[in-house]
């Protein structure tokens, strides 16, 4: 098969598209023909060597994909070959034309889903999901602040909250990415390039600021998220590219709280809560995942580029 390796850490050059050996399931494990390959920023991170897990090299990079089981090992149980699902996580890694996961990691792909809205989901839509009901466990009724609204985080927390009957407000830094958010339902839309936008949000909020906040970039923002939350808010650090210095008293004067998350942390039976929650939406309508860049596989280095761009529109992702 055709798959992405990545023979020494560093710049995103360092990909190349390789022939390699299919892989074979062994017990428990399931083989996927991959359709479609979501890209996301953690996996720039660790094809530089700036993350804290580092793979062995070489390696494939990927974690969420979509695609059709090819094959499973002794022991799986609901899954055949033939389904159509969507992985969120893979052993040998989803940029390739086939993927080890195990039994746990593939999850249904409704038919009305395509692939590459499928490829959109693990990491992106389970993120949104954690951040909101198991890390800050927002309530209908509260008022939410999404950072990056635009992108495939962003564009996830906006369809979650706003499912679940929160008050949703985002921020995007181009017409197009503020026009998207706005399809997609939120109250109100701040362009993060605006000198004052904090102070038109809070301003839109009467006054009171935010009960929850999603931050994707902690060390420009969340000095700022501190002064803009309601009494009892919570903040959420999902991304962050370097330190921040904060006023402890910002957070004293609201009993506010600062947690942060990683999905490489989350326990298997939140796991499997999380994807359930999320094959529903996927099934009902009320998750629709936007594609906003397809790239051949082959141009996996120009999607490490892209996803780091600023003017995210939706999620990018690989055609093998």
């Amino acid at each position: 098969m055709k798959a992405i390796r990545v023979r020494a850490f560093g710049p995103p050059e360092g990909m190349r598209l390789e022939e390699v050996a299919d892989p074979a399931p062994g017990p428990g494990q399931v083989l996927v023909r991959i359709r479609a390959a979501g890209v996301n920023p953690v996996e720039t991170y660790i094809r530089s060597g700036s993350y804290p897990r580092r793979p062995a090299l070489p390696y494939t990079p990927g974690h969420d994909a979509a695609g059709i089981v090819e094959a499973v090992g002794d022991g799986v149980v609901g899954v055949v070959a033939g389904d159509r699902v969507y992985t969120s996580e893979t052993v040998t890694g989803a940029y390739a034309e086939l993927a080890l996961c195990g039994v746990s990691r593939v999850h249904p792909l409704p038919g009305s889903v395509t692939y590459a809205q499928g490829a959109a989901v693990g990491v992106p839509y389970a993120t949104a999901w954690r951040a909101l009901f198991q890390r800050i466990r927002a309530v209908p009724g509260e008022t939410v602040l999404v950072h990056g609204a635009s992108g495939g985080v962003g564009v996830a927390a906006v369809q979650i909250a706003r499912a679940a009957g929160l008050r949703v407000f985002g921020t995007a830094g181009t017409a197009e990415g503020i026009a998207l958010v706005l399809r997609e339902r939120a109250h109100a839309v701040f362009d993060h390039r605006s000198a004052g936008y904090m102070e038109e949000a809070v301003a839109a909020t009467g006054g009171r600021g935010f009960d929850v906040i999603l931050e994707m970039l902690a060390n420009v923002n969340l000095p700022r998220d501190l002064k803009v939350l309601a009494m009892g808010g919570r903040v959420v650090v999902i991304g962050s590219r370097g330190t921040a210095e904060i006023d402890p008293r910002d957070a004293m004067a609201r009993d506010a709280s600062v947690v942060g998350m990683s999905l490489f942390n989350m326990p298997d039976a939140d796991r499997a809560v999380v994807h359930a929650a999320l094959v529903a939406g996927l099934e009902n309508g009320t998750l629709r995942p936007v594609i906003g860049k397809e790239l051949p596989l082959s141009a996996a280095a120009e999607s490490h580029v892209a996803v780091m761009s600023p003017g995210a529109r939706g999620k990018i992702v690989l055609l093998p």
